[in-house]
């Protein structure tokens, strides 16, 4: 197991206390209940409610996987 995967097994949304998807690039942790991306900034999950950033419909189906082709 990786260090990433303990890591969000840990790690919850502040605001629904639910799991966090890593996004591909590594810098954003994404919860998909919400649309609410948080920011990692220098390896470090800023996680307060306040952090918290809605995404627009685009940017969901790019971190969720569901864009269409």
């Amino acid at each position: 197991m990786e260090a990433d995967e303990t890591l969000l097994r840990i790690l919850a949304c502040p605001l629904d206390k639910g799991p966090l998807v890593l996004s591909a690039g590594r810098d954003v942790l994404y919860n998909p209940r919400l649309r609410l991306r948080y920011p990692i900034v220098d390896g470090v999950p800023q996680l307060l409610p306040s952090s918290g950033l809605r995404v627009s419909t685009e940017e969901h189906e790019r971190y969720t996987g569901t864009a269409e082709a």
